[in-house]
């Protein structure tokens, strides 16, 4: 199998890096030719275009920040589906819009192209580490047939239903860690403020019944001052919308989740949507004047 793979940022570079590791031939395009610097190093070829990309693979994956990166590099004038051929397979590793996908998976179907979604969770690190749980949605002869690039990506793989079933649980995954983190900010300045060793209160959290995947890992980031999880406020922001939008489109009032989009709103107006996702502890640091340090916790996760 042929692999091409677009969008080798923060996520994505590691996603490829897998599959580049597990054997597979792997022609890569970002707009930032820099960004594939370490994968052109490791054997992967280079196209200039999605299409020029799209005209030499089998397969090709995507990993892109917003459904608006998504439908020009898929059906862009010099888009993968330009130059895609009957047989070939679009894998979405993207957050992207449930809706979007399925029209832009309509359209590669009209040519012959099969689409499955395999959007991923749980975090940059466990992504560099071939870790990363991956969640499928689509056919599944599609999805089976595609098994062996989807452990070469991840740890975990979880078939979730029909082409869009996984958009809806990466929705709510997403959601979820949002609410955990706000949750774990207010959590750690209760202990500060109550004179707990920090570090003892970490360890204390993570082995109760309030523990988290969030408080195990991002608290760390947290306890550092580095809050460097690799993914940012307008990130963050974006899913929280794919939430609201879901909650609204399903009946569901969402109210904590409505809360915890409206700090990440004050987030971006503090420190900007290129900060990180975890700076948003950092509001309640600074209203506060309480800092949230501990010795002895990474910079950045492993």
């Amino acid at each position: 199998m042929r692999v091409g793979f677009v969008g080798v940022g923060h996520l994505g570079k590691h996603l490829a890096g897998s599959i580049r590791s597990a054997g597979y031939a792997l022609t890569v395009h970002d707009r930032d030719r820099e960004a594939a610097a370490e994968l052109l190093a490791a054997g992967a070829d280079w196209a200039d275009t999605p299409r020029e990309l799209a005209e030499r693979i089998d397969t090709v994956v995507t990993c892109l920040p917003s459904p608006a990166a998504v439908t020009a590099v898929v059906a862009g004038d010099d888009g993968l589906l330009a130059g895609l051929s009957p047989g070939a397979t679009w894998i979405d590793t993207s957050t992207n819009d449930r809706h979007e996908l399925l029209r832009l998976a309509g359209l590669a179907a009209d040519q012959g192209v099969v689409t499955l979604e395999a959007p991923v969770t749980g975090g940059v690190h466990k992504a560099a580490a071939g870790e990363i749980t991956v969640l499928v949605g689509g056919d599944t002869a599609a999805f089976r047939a595609h098994l062996p690039l989807f452990a070469a990506i991840g740890g975990e793989v979880f078939h979730i239903g029909p082409l869009g079933s996984a958009s809806v649980i990466k929705v709510i995954t997403n959601m979820l860690a949002f609410v955990h983190l706000v949750a774990v900010g207010e959590a750690l300045m209760l202990a500060r403020r109550g004179g707990l060793d920090l570090g003892q209160a970490y360890e204390a959290i993570r082995a109760s019944s309030g523990n988290s995947f969030v408080h195990e890992t991002e608290s760390q980031l947290i306890l550092n001052g580095s809050y460097d999880i690799g993914f940012t406020m307008d990130l963050a922001l974006k899913d929280l919308g794919f939430a609201r939008e879901l909650g609204r489109e399903l009946g569901v009032p969402l109210e904590l989740a409505t809360l915890v989009q409206e700090t990440f709103v004050r987030g971006r107006e503090a420190y900007g949507g290129g900060a990180w996702s975890t700076t948003i502890v950092k509001l309640l640091e600074d209203e506060l004047g309480t800092d949230l340090r501990a010795p002895g916790f990474p910079a950045t996760l492993e």
